[in-house]
């Protein structure tokens, strides 16, 4: 969905926006109110290889998308009216370049009230969506990812501490950091990337596809000393 179409079914007025990865510390718009909000039914999930933001074509990182089941808490902004429309370009230039998020209006809870907020729930239509893989499989992705904007194993750092801060724990994801870490400290997260099972096909961006062609290949090579807690 382009921004334009997002923007066009909009009602008019201010607009919540809720974050569960990176939005929760490092927002990229201007806000006026910022509360701590649960998303019901959609959970967080590490479920997205990255080839830009947190990995590259050869080496994808993992990061997280909002998937169908459960609830998941995280943090809500609210964007007055008047600035919605940069914030909307802000959101749309870092979120959807690749178009593996489906952007969708969501029921949050907040206190004592319930809002429909912005959320960026992931396509499991789209190449870069990672289905079936273990934890361990999980955690060689994050463990050898590096992009643009740093190390995948800080990326999933800052958002747990985010959601200490605010009282919110995710035993699975500290577990896969864990993992990711006791990897890299062993120096057994270079040459091999984890397999898993291949997405379906799509016609849609090539970095999504050359890093599920690693995958693939990496099916196909011995597998490496695992993780030890």
């Amino acid at each position: 969905m382009t921004l334009g179409e997002f923007s066009a079914r909009l009602p008019k007025g201010d607009l919540w926006v809720f974050g569960y990865g990176s939005l929760m510390w490092s927002p990229c718009f201007e806000y006026k109110k910022k509360a701590l909000g649960r998303a019901h039914g959609y959970h967080r999930a590490l479920c997205i290889l990255s080839t830009r933001y947190r990995g590259t074509q050869s080496k994808p990182g993992l990061v997280m998308g909002l998937c169908r089941g459960g609830s998941c808490w995280g943090v809500a902004y609210r964007i007055d009216a008047p600035g919605l429309r940069r914030a909307l370009a802000r959101l749309w230039y870092r979120e959807m370049p690749r178009r593996v998020y489906e952007p969708r209006l969501i029921p949050v809870q907040i206190k004592n009230r319930t809002v429909r907020a912005l959320a960026f729930v992931a396509d499991p239509a789209h190449p870069a969506y990672v289905r079936e893989l273990d934890l361990h499989g999980r955690a060689r992705l994050v463990a050898q990812g590096i992009g643009v904007r740093g190390p995948c194993v800080d990326y999933i750092r800052n958002t747990l501490e985010h959601m200490h801060d605010v009282g919110v724990r995710d035993p699975h994801l500290e577990r896969i950091l864990h993992a990711a870490l006791a990897l890299r400290q062993n120096g057994t997260d270079d040459g091999g990337i984890v397999a898993c099972a291949p997405p379906p096909p799509a016609a849609r961006q090539p970095e999504a596809r050359a890093a599920g062609a690693v995958l693939r290949r990496a099916a196909r090579r011995p597998r490496r000393g695992a993780a030890r807690r």
